[in-house]
């Protein structure tokens, strides 16, 4: 949802600009009341609600007019509070920010245009009205088989995820029952755990932004937060497995304690390589 807000702000002059010429070349909108604004709907395919308003007591004076249908129910509300919210240009037209509509459900943009005593308010699909001035591009074949293919993967991925965290359950549930506790049986499971845990992020994130909320925007301060945090992660489980073989060795007492100092260095440069990046992306997107 986030996406197509980011979209239209970046193209808000065309947005708008679009609506006003397009209104503007049809007329007087009043004059479409008599048909139940039906010739409205044909021109404006992202059209998805219309009512009048009485600009003098600034209550709703029609039915909401959907295209295939019409609700009295909204009659005789006040809508004051919208009104009042409302920044009206010379020419008559007023453009509300992007908003969940209680009576679609879906996100848009209310323009409204005030004609004599009346000011017509028109509600507009925010994400077919960016698909028709090509702010987003959408081809409905190829949008298929991506959705379905990113929405496969995702869960896949949380799928695997979930085995991570449940193997590393019933693994150290096992151990705890047969009294099996040592070093290995304890971080093992930590570490099947982190990783699921790293997973499930990178599938949660894959879902949100390519299956349920379409990303058209890109964000670079998103993405950077995203890699950083699967990074530490990843970092923390290498962080554990080294700890658990620099035990091992110790254990073992056979002056291989070198190996364990190569891993601890090992981990040191990933630590500092990842300071590093997170230092210069934060200059970057500042």
């Amino acid at each position: 949802m986030k996406e197509y807000i980011g979209a239209y702000f970046q193209g808000k002059e065309q947005v708008n600009g679009f609506i006003e010429d397009s209104v503007l070349n049809l007329g007087a909108l009043s004059t479409f009341e008599e048909t139940n604004f039906e010739n409205l709907f044909h021109v404006f395919k992202s059209l998805e609600l219309v009512y009048v308003v009485d600009a003098k007591t600034s209550v709703q004076s029609s039915p909401n007019y959907h295209p295939t249908r019409i609700d009295k129910e909204a009659m005789d509300i006040s809508r004051a509070y919208l009104l009042e919210r409302l920044e009206v240009k010379e020419n008559g037209f007023a453009f509300t920010a992007p908003y969940k509509s209680a009576a679609t459900q879906t996100l848009c943009i209310t323009a409204s245009k005030k004609e004599g005593d009346k000011i017509i308010f028109m509600d507009f699909d925010l994400k077919r009205l960016l698909e028709r001035l090509g702010l987003i591009e959408r081809h409905a074949g190829f949008d298929g088989v991506q959705l379905g293919f990113y929405l496969f993967t995702g869960a896949f991925m949380a799928i695997i995820a979930l085995a991570a965290v449940l193997y590393s359950l019933f693994d150290f549930a096992g151990n705890v029952m047969v009294l099996n506790l040592d070093i290995h049986t304890i971080f093992k499971p930590i570490i099947a755990a982190t990783l699921g845990l790293a997973i499930f992020d990178l599938a949660k994130t894959v879902l949100e932004q390519e299956v349920f909320y379409k990303s058209y925007v890109k964000n670079s301060k998103e993405e950077v937060k995203l890699l950083t945090k699967f990074l530490f992660t990843i970092l923390i489980a290498l962080a554990i497995e080294t700890l658990m073989v620099v035990f091992k060795i110790a254990m073992k007492e056979d002056g291989e304690m070198v190996n364990a100092l190569y891993l601890m260095g090992g981990i040191s440069f990933i630590i500092l390589s990842l300071a590093i990046f997170i230092y210069l992306t934060q200059r970057k997107v500042s």
